[in-house]
């Protein structure tokens, strides 16, 4: 089998270097049309290849950009249908698990072309269904492709995780063989409503292992899409089961059903552990979260201040701070405090604030109800134990009073060991403060109990390589201009927690993500 080449999609970029920009803009609004003629479908549950309409009745999925649009109407999945989900899937699991890894790939592969062909209608869909701008959510679908192609890629480079080991008489024959587990259960968050999902569920997939698919309730129908794209690729009947429903139903059947021998978990740290535990209590089986992050960035004196500013703004603000990734707390070195926070001020008061299918608008809405309050609460604590820079307030002018806006928002003033820099926010808020030096920094961005993403910008390399040597986080950048914390890519960055941020020390994106969904088999043969 001649290998084939991975390479990331990297569609902005591209259409930026090569003059294409308009193109872009182009297809992407063409999208936008053609998918506003399919509001308000309804949507059954995939079971087995076959639709299935829950009992449990159907909910309907609103837009966060405008709460008066329906997208869609979905399946209350009951724990019935979760449990019929998991059966089908272990019998389809026989034949899976079987199929060569050359076919495997193949027919993934064919997913990843298509999801390439179709990328601006999927992007239009997340923009309407979880409110990211036009270039996130092409660079979600993007990271779809790159995770699909480089999980294919690095399974075929291992040649399927079987390997000759050494011999201990003569006439035997020993193999390494990495094999599937059986069912997984996968479990996805709405802010990379189809990147995330799909990359957990290609991890699944591509080892041999058969899925049940339970998405965010907030994002169901870029779960479907995802779902109909792999069935017209060719995955067998059974494969990949998507049953929408609540955490208290869908989720608690998944965790608690001994028929599923391991689950895949992106959300919030609160209730991966739960789930954890659970999950674990009779019987071992293996549970890969990654549980969000409070990330910080560290600006020394020897930083050049344009590139701090504009890398922290994008961290902080990108998709309204609702990434696992986002940059949340900044520690700045006095001398340079003023002139960082005066431009991060200024930065961020350009920002457009408005429905994310605009092409003006930078910040779109944060995802529901339940955020947009998150947002007003923080806010109210930064408005009385701090100093709120710029934001803080919810934006309700015109159309935007029937979404969740609110204002990129800038903090200073509080103290040290303030909540507002210990806990996962998830909205468009940073906090900064002042430091001595590199070395109180670091020391305050390793006093939380989370270790996912750090930057630092300087232009000392010792300052650089002392950070890279302390930090303690899983996924580290060094004067990031695009994204101080955020813009992990598939087979450049390995995305991975460390501390209460994530279970598996193993990163998405990386080389050694595929290992976790497979248990080692000695064979050895003899005449």
């Amino acid at each position: 089998m001649t290998q084939v080449k991975f390479e990331n999609e990297n569609t902005w970029p591209k259409a930026s270097n090569s003059g294409q920009t308009e193109d872009f803009h182009r297809k992407y609004e063409e999208a936008v049309e053609k998918v506003k003629q399919q509001f308000g479908k309804r949507y059954p549950n995939y079971i087995g290849g076959e639709e299935v309409y829950s009992e449990g009745g159907e909910f309907e999925d609103r837009s966060p950009n405008d709460t008066r649009i329906v997208l869609g109407r979905f399946q209350k999945g009951t724990r019935g249908d979760a449990a019929k989900a998991v059966d089908v899937a272990s019998r389809a699991f026989g034949q899976w698990g079987r199929t060569p890894y050359q076919k495997r790939i193949e027919i993934l592969r064919r997913a990843a072309d298509t999801f390439a062909e179709r990328k601006f209608e999927l992007a239009a869909w997340m923009s309407f269904e979880n409110g990211k701008n036009r270039f996130e959510a092409v660079a979600d679908v993007d990271e779809t492709i790159d995770l699909t192609r480089y999980y294919c890629h690095v399974l075929e480079f291992e040649e399927g995780f079987s390997r000759p080991m050494g011999k201990v008489f003569p006439n035997e024959e020993t193999r390494s063989i990495l094999k599937p587990y059986g069912v997984w259960g996968v479990i996805s968050p709405f802010n990379f409503p189809l990147a995330i999902a799909t990359g957990m569920s290609m991890g699944v997939l591509v080892t041999g292992n058969t899925v049940v698919f339970k998405p965010a309730s907030d994002t169901p129908l870029m779960g479907f899409l995802l779902c109909k794209i792999l069935h017209e690729a060719g995955l067998p009947n059974g494969v990949f089961n998507y049953v929408t429903g609540s955490g208290s139903t869908v989720g608690a059947e998944l965790v608690e059903n001994l028929g599923v021998k391991g689950i895949v978990f992106t959300g919030s740290k609160d209730v991966g552990f739960s789930a954890y535990k659970q999950f674990s209590e009779t019987v071992p089986r293996p549970f890969i979260a990654e549980l969000g992050g409070k990330n910080p960035v560290i600006v020394t004196a020897k930083a050049d201040i344009e590139k701090a500013v504009e890398g922290v703004m994008k961290a902080a603000f990108g998709y309204s701070g609702q990434k696992c990734s986002a940059a949340s707390r900044v520690y700045v070195e006095k001398s340079v405090k003023q002139k960082f926070v005066d431009g991060l001020v200024s930065e961020t008061k350009a920002l457009r604030v408005g429905n994310a299918v605009e092409r003006e608008s930078f910040v779109g809405p944060v995802i529901n109800e339940n955020a947009y309050r998150s947002f007003q609460a923080y806010a109210e604590t930064a408005f009385k134990d701090g100093q709120v820079l710029t934001g803080g307030h919810i934006v309700k002018e015109g159309d935007l009073q029937y979404g969740y806006y609110a204002e990129p928002t800038v903090v200073d003033g509080l103290s040290k060991e303030h909540r507002l820099f210990k806990e996962e926010l998830f909205v468009p808020i940073i906090c900064v403060t002042d430091i001595e030096s590199l070395d109180e920094g670091l020391r305050l961005a390793n006093d939380v109990e989370y270790g996912l993403t750090a930057g630092v910008f300087t232009q000392d390399e010792e300052e650089a390589q002392k950070f890279l040597d302390e930090i303690e986080a899983g996924v580290i950048y060094v004067n990031r201009k695009v994204g101080a914390t955020t813009g992990a890519m598939a087979g450049a960055q390995p995305f991975v927690g460390w501390k209460l941020s994530g279970t598996s020390g193993k990163g998405a994106g990386g080389p050694y993500y595929l290992h976790q969904f497979l248990r080692e088999q000695s064979q050895t043969r003899y005449p």
